[in-house]
């Protein structure tokens, strides 16, 4: 099949659930009503998926808050007690982070029992994602390492671990976010891609890294307006990142300023084309989705393009998330059809 939609990744909450229209909602449930609360989130989504057309689903990131430290709460070595005012994405915003005050080490299996459900209740082929080293860096405070690129390694090695157990548990393609890649582009080719093929070694499922200019919160939505008039970001870091063993390359097309010829730098890679705007609440029409994947055609084989989200919807409202799933799915059905 042409054109085969997924999603970057996270989906609101249900108001049942968590607080609404937040990217780090507080859940409304407690223990097993939280479990179970959860599930019944993910089963809503999957199927909100599949109805809008999605060939690749994921859970929604429905079992966890917020896509960084939803993985690393259980991972001995962060003190959640002793918070750090830093800043985050090149001091876009500042924030109180747990700190990093010992070794790291993963204490068991995070996701594996969530993958296994949503495996168990979808035939479609299954996404599944986790945070990039460097991004999970840009995101602690460090009191241990001494050198940042040490401690992406080490929690590259923890993530291997986590993503090997996913693809056992019959996940069909595991993405590492990694938003960091576009604010830190000397480091990502100094080590920040050698980190992430540590994540990724050993996989023989598809593998992919999400890069994007974040959500459509205000913070982000203030750093854009300092871009310029053409976000060439990608530029710098895509040569290396075509060079890498990284099968799939998730990044921001909608809307955004981002000459969409600079995907021509990723002539190896699979290419999840975002043709779906994060940052607006306007629901994109099949039309406009389409004309975004013929953009894209001239610049890359259109076996290659995976129409997708810019980025995750989780701080969108469930109605606006839901209609833009099925501008998506209908989207890359209209340009499947225009085919020749």
């Amino acid at each position: 099949m042409l054109f085969p939609s997924t999603i970057a990744g996270s989906l609101p909450k249900p108001g049942w659930l968590a607080e609404t229209e937040k990217l780090w909602p507080k859940w409304k449930l407690e223990g097993e009503a939280l479990d179970s609360g959860k599930r019944d989130a993910a089963l809503i989504w999957i199927k909100e998926q599949e109805d809008a057309g999605i060939e690749t689903v994921s859970d929604g990131e429905q079992f966890r808050t917020h896509f960084v430290h939803g993985f690393l709460e259980t991972v001995e070595g962060i003190d959640w007690t002793l918070m750090t005012k830093m800043g985050i994405r090149n001091n876009r915003y500042e924030a109180d982070v747990p700190t990093v005050t010992g070794k790291l080490r993963r204490s068991g299996p995070v996701h594996g029992d969530q993958a296994a459900f949503c495996r168990q209740h979808t035939k479609k082929r299954l996404k599944f994602t986790l945070p990039g080293p460097m991004t999970i860096c840009d995101t602690l405070a460090d009191a241990h390492y001494g050198r940042r690129a040490d401690m992406a390694m080490a929690f590259a090695e923890i993530l291997n671990e986590e993503a090997l157990e996913l693809e056992a548990a019959g996940v069909d393609v595991i993405q590492f976010d990694e938003p960091a890649f576009n604010v830190f582009m000397a480091e990502v080719n100094d080590w920040g891609i050698a980190a992430l093929e540590r994540a990724a070694r050993g996989l023989r499922c598809a593998t992919a890294v999400h890069i994007c200019y974040g959500y459509g919160i205000e913070a982000n939505l203030k750093w854009k307006e300092t871009l310029g008039s053409e976000w060439r970001q990608y530029e710098a870091i895509f040569p290396a990142i075509n060079a890498s063993s990284i099968r799939q390359v998730s990044l921001e097309c909608a809307n955004s300023r981002v000459p969409i010829s600079l995907i021509s730098l990723l002539p190896d890679k699979e290419l999840l084309v975002g043709v779906i705007d994060v940052a607006s609440n306007l629901v994109e029409t099949p039309e406009q989705v389409a004309a975004t994947i013929a953009e894209a055609l001239g610049y890359a084989d259109a076996e290659r393009i995976q129409p997708c989200t810019n980025c995750g919807m989780a701080p969108l409202s469930r109605a606006v998330a839901t209609g833009k799933l099925r501008a998506l799915g209908a989207g890359a059905a209209l340009a499947r059809n225009l085919q020749p």
